[in-house]
């Protein structure tokens, strides 16, 4: 399968993975016509929510509020069992979920002296991957390495990634494509880390040029950073696989601050994005009832623009 052709099954997977949008036509019986859903599916990450329960039952609770996607950060290295992996893939199984993403590798791409032990640690990591049926897995740059230059982590973060991919091209899972999300960190949450601007990431992602390299926009540390959220979706969307979701100040829900998401699901639907938009927040009420309003407001705006 060559390039072109793997960048369009890419497409088609991407489809595939979430409710197409349906235009709403003559209802039978006089029913009002429903709105058409947005083109982009809804994941919650696991880490900011239900903390302090068994895992099964965090999965049930996500499910409550009304999610068949759940993002994952290695709650599963070096401490589940076969007998584990085997109750969460029952489990979600049952509950009608899919582990769409995760993350928890301890090496970053942006330190050359760690890259062969990024890529072992990578090829491990598909293992469980393959078992839980989880096709995506967010990579980090890691922090800044004294004595090495800016533009000699930079070219780090783009050599390693190009490597990663060669590891991963043409592979799916779970009849996905196997992609890699490259994700920033804003300086206020991590001062040391390397990688805090979304330009810069991108323009990384664009050096790679493979179709399972993409970015993850997260808009709460992005905003942070450097702001200007919708110009970005605007100019890259072609190179964005995954939108975390949370609002400044605090890291909780959508309407607690300064980001208008309204008019961010609004734009993600004006331009057909078609991945995830996954909930990474730490709800200040009720955690179900708060991740059942950040659907609606999601999935209202989103159809509000595509009906």
């Amino acid at each position: 399968m060559n390039r072109r052709t793997f960048t369009q099954a890419l497409a088609t997977a991407a489809l595939s993975a979430v409710a197409a949008p349906l235009k709403a036509g003559p209802a039978a019986g006089g029913q009002t016509p429903q709105p058409a859903a947005p083109p982009f599916g809804l994941s919650v990450m696991l880490w900011t929510v239900f903390t302090e329960l068994p895992f099964e039952q965090r999965l049930e609770k996500v499910a409550e509020a009304g999610y068949t996607n759940v993002e994952l950060v290695g709650e599963y290295n070096g401490k589940w069992s076969a007998a584990d992996f085997a109750l969460a893939n029952n489990v979600r199984s049952r509950l009608g979920i899919n582990f769409d993403a995760t993350a928890g590798l301890t090496h970053g791409i942006g330190d050359p002296a760690s890259r062969e032990a990024l890529l072992a640690e990578l090829t491990q990591a598909l293992v469980p991957m393959e078992t839980l049926g989880c096709p995506a897995i967010i990579l980090l740059s890691g922090n800044v390495v004294p004595g090495l230059s800016r533009f000699a982590q930079h070219r780090s973060c783009a050599e390693t990634l190009k490597r990663a991919a060669a590891l991963i091209e043409g592979r799916t899972i779970n009849g996905q494509p196997v992609r890699l999300l490259l994700e920033c960190i804003d300086p206020e949450e991590n001062p040391k880390y390397f990688l805090t601007s979304a330009a810069e990431a991108i323009e990384i992602v664009r050096q790679v040029n493979h179709p399972q390299v993409q970015f993850l926009y997260d808009i709460f540390h992005e905003q942070i950073a450097e702001g200007n959220l919708i110009e970005k979706l605007d100019k890259h969307i072609d190179v964005i696989g995954l939108i975390h979701v949370a609002d400044v100040p605090g890291r909780h829900e959508p309407g607690t601050g300064e980001i208008n998401y309204t008019n961010i699901y609004r734009k993600l639907a004006q331009l057909n994005y078609r991945y995830n938009v996954a909930m990474e927040f730490h709800p200040t009420g009720d955690p179900v009832a708060t991740l059942r309003a950040a659907k609606a407001l999601a999935l209202n705006a989103g159809a509000d623009t595509v009906g």
